[in-house]
């Protein structure tokens, strides 16, 4: 059953384009993600992404996140948020990104043995300094947690983004495709680490760009 389970979740990352002509990259990613529960119904959650590019030598990307989120029910919660990025890729421009979006978060699924199943579907409205309009993209994340052991659980995730226009900044079209695999790691009753390898597909007009990633984010919630 776990086993289906889990295929059920990654299904569509496997589906995902071969990437036999694309370019390669390693990457070096951290994130730092903060929610705080101001009551029962209200929270707000707070990230920090630091993502290192070019062989993992330079700071390529930083990303700083920010959300208000109201559970409509034990399964189902929204949030409405801003981000900051900052962009600065070898040769292209460096942009900066004020990027506002709203979420939907949903409990797909829940087992006596401890499988989650969940998914999160977020929409974008990317606005950039000295550049002109507006790039709206939706994005589909699906994320399967199952336990390996006592305390630990295996963390996989797929998540497609599609630009819903096409703009100086975007191609129009599926533009990105993340799948991940980790292992959660308890650090404390509220905090959790969890490292894997992250692989990233980038859709481009040239040749498409696979980054290699490794991936290492600390989750508390207060």
């Amino acid at each position: 059953m776990l086993r289906r389970l889990a295929l059920l979740a990654l299904a569509p990352a496997l589906m995902a384009p071969a990437a036999a002509l694309a370019a390669e990259d390693t990457n070096a990613w951290a994130g730092q993600f903060v929610t705080i529960n101001l009551d029962k119904k209200v929270y707000v959650r707070l990230e920090a992404q630091e993502r290192f590019t070019n062989d993992a030598q330079r700071l390529g990307q930083l990303l700083l996140r920010s959300l208000a989120g109201y559970r409509i029910s034990k399964n189902v919660n929204v949030g409405l948020g801003y981000a900051y990025v900052r962009t600065d890729p070898v040769g292209p421009a460096l942009l900066d990104e004020h990027r506002y979006y709203q979420e939907l978060n949903v409990r797909l699924l829940t087992t006596e043995s401890g499988l989650t199943l969940d998914s999160r579907s977020r929409l974008e409205q990317r606005t950039f300094e000295d550049r002109d309009g507006t790039s709206w993209r939706m994005r589909q994340f699906v994320q399967l947690r199952a336990p390996i052991s006592a305390n630990n659980k295996l963390v996989a995730y797929t998540e497609p983004f599609v630009d819903l226009n096409r703009t100086s900044v975007q191609r129009g079209g599926l533009s990105l495709w993340r799948n991940f695999v980790g292992v959660s790691i308890p650090l404390a009753r509220n905090a959790e680490i969890v490292p894997g390898y992250l692989n990233q597909h980038v859709f481009r007009d040239g040749d498409d760009r696979t980054d290699h990633t490794a991936n290492i984010n600390i989750y508390v919630t207060l």
